[in-house]
C-alpha cells in the first residue's frame, strides 16, 4: 500500500497548490492513505476549525501538527472533536490527542503518530518515551504506523528514526521547512527523510516575506511576519509499505512546483 505525507503546509498558497493537485497525486499514485501537517495552514501560524476541515474536505485522511497548533485558540475545542487533526502526543497536558488509527482506503488498518522535539522547542515530555508508550498501547494487527516527527535539530531527529527503526513503516520529519535529501530505508524496515520541507512559497525565507526577515536579521528589532507568495511548491514523502509486515518497500520524495 502507498503512504503520502505532504510537508508542512504554509499559509494559502501552501492550500491552494495542496488543492490543486492532491486528487491527481491520490489517483496517480494509488494512494491509500494521504496525510498532511497542518500546523502553519492559518497564515503560516496555526491553524483553525474552519482550514481543518476544507484540508480534510480536500481529501486529506489525517493532519499532523507541532508547536505552533495553539497559536489559534479556537483550535483547543476543536482539537477535542476532531480526531483526525492530531497534536504532538508528548506535551503533558493537553486537548487533542497525538495518535488515530483508521482504515485506509484499500482497507488496512493504520495509525498515525505526531511526536515533538524537546531541543530549542518548547518544553514538553520526552518524546522518546512517549513513542514507547504509544506504540505499546496500538493494537499488534495494526501493523502500518506513520510518524510525524516536528523537531528544530537534525541529530534528535535521526536519533529518533533510528530509535524506532524496525518499529514502524515510515518516520518523517517536520519544522524546518527545508527538505533534506537523505531519503532511505533504514536496516529494520523504516522509511525515514529528516525533514520532508514546507508546502508553500518558496522565494521566502521559510514562507515569510524576505524583505522583513532580511529587516529583523539587520536590525535586531521585532518585525510583523507575513506569508511570501511566490515560488510555490508542494514537498511531499510517498511510502509504499507492506501491509502484512508493516515494512517500507520504497521511499522517495514527490515536488510539485506551482506559481
Amino acid at each position: 500500500m502507498n503512504l503520502l505525507f505532504i510537508g508542512d503546509i504554509f499559509a494559502s498558497p501552501g492550500r491552494r497548490i495542496v488543492a490543486e493537485h492532491l486528487q491527481d497525486i491520490v489517483e496517480t499514485n494509488r494512494i491509500d492513505l494521504a496525510i498532511a501537517n497542518a500546523e502553519n495552514a492559518a497564515g503560516g501560524f496555526g491553524v483553525t476549525p474552519s482550514i481543518a476541515e476544507d484540508l480534510l474536505a480536500m481529501g486529506l485522511d489525517v493532519l499532523t501538527t507541532g508547536n505552533h497548533v495553539w497559536d489559534k485558540r479556537d483550535i483547543y475545542d476543536y482539537l477535542e472533536r476532531q480526531p483526525r487533526l492530531l497534536r504532538p502526543a508528548n506535551y503533558p497536558a493537553a486537548p487533542g490527542r497525538g495518535v488515530v488509527t483508521l482504515t485506509a482506503r484499500n482497507g488496512v488498518e493504520c495509525a498515525v503518530l505526531n511526536l515533538q522535539g524537546r531541543t530549542f522547542m518548547p518544553s514538553t515530555d520526552c518524546p522518546f518515551r512517549a513513542a514507547d508508550r504509544l506504540l505499546s498501547e496500538l493494537p499488534a494487527a495494526v501493523k502500518v504506523r506513520f510518524v510525524d516527527f516536528h523537531a528544530e535539530v537534525t541529530s534528535e531527529k535521526i536519533a529518533m528514526g533510528w530509535y524506532l527503526d524496525g518499529r514502524v513503516s515510515a518516520l518523517v520529519g517536520t519544522h524546518t521547512h527545508i527538505p533534506t535529501a537523505d531519503t532511505r530505508i533504514l536496516p529494520g524496515g523504516t522509511a525515514y527523510q529528516t525533514d520532508c520541507g514546507m508546502t508553500g512559497p518558496y522565494h521566502s525565507v521559510i514562507g515569510v516575506e524576505t524583505d522583513l526577515i532580511l529587516q529583523r536579521f539587520l536590525t535586531g528589532l521585532p518585525v510583523r511576519m507575513e506569508s511570501a507568495r511566490g515560488g510555490v511548491e508542494m514537498h511531499a514523502v510517498i511510502v509504499d509499505v507492506d501491509e502484512d509486515t508493516g515494512k517500507a518497500r520504497a521511499v522517495r520524495r514527490h515536488t510539485i512546483q506551482g506559481d
